[in-house]
């Protein structure tokens, strides 16, 4: 049996599945950090940054998971979308493990090993960012239009924070990005994403 020969509703399940299954491990992971926290407030300094990006990965986490009920309406699946999907959903467990490593011994606290491995961290947001515009292009011009310019001054924008957040340890700028994230993150849901409908 090919995948031309299943309905598309029952490949996107499959797909859908599959994500399900990573955005779990992902979704665990931050968690977990976040009780280790609570259990053993003493162990590590916790930075804000740290706690500001932790939180918004848990919204993109939880974001991502409803945005992708989108993909019911792909009518044609390839391994290619397939394999592009498994990929975006990896980058995600990929910045959740850089939030909540092992072990962050080799560090005076949270701020000490955030800001020491940034560029990793927004090297992938960045990743991330460039896949959130070929998964709307994938879903259709119907859906890509519904954002209006916003969209396309959207990506940008975050390309152009990573770099700068790639570049710089300046703790205001890495307050200030945070912040605007959370706050944006949090009103472009509100305004586009409220209802699947």
């Amino acid at each position: 049996m090919t995948t031309a020969s299943l309905p598309p509703a029952e490949i996107f399940q499959h797909v859908r599945m599959i994500m399900g299954m990573v955005l779990g491990l992902s979704i665990t992971r931050l968690l977990t950090g976040l009780v280790r926290i609570i259990q053993h407030p003493g162990q590590n300094r916790i930075y804000p940054v740290h706690i500001g990006w932790v939180i918004t990965m848990l919204i993109t986490l939880i974001h991502f998971w409803w945005w992708e009920f989108w993909l019911v309406d792909v009518q044609k699946w390839t391994f290619e979308i397939y394999l592009f999907l498994i990929v975006y959903a990896i980058l995600l467990f990929f910045l959740s493990a850089f939030l909540f490593p092992d072990s962050i011994s080799d560090y005076t606290g949270y701020e000490d090993f955030f800001l020491s491995r940034r560029k990793w961290f927004f090297a992938i947001f960045g990743m991330t960012v460039v896949f959130d515009l070929i998964d709307t292009l994938i879903k259709g011009q119907a859906h890509y239009t519904m954002f209006a310019m916003e969209y396309w001054f959207r990506i940008p924008a975050y390309l152009m924070l990573c770099g700068l957040a790639i570049y710089t340890p300046n703790r205001r700028f890495h307050l200030g990005f945070v912040i605007f994230g959370l706050m944006y993150e949090g009103s472009w849901i509100l305004r586009h994403f409220n209802t699947l409908g």
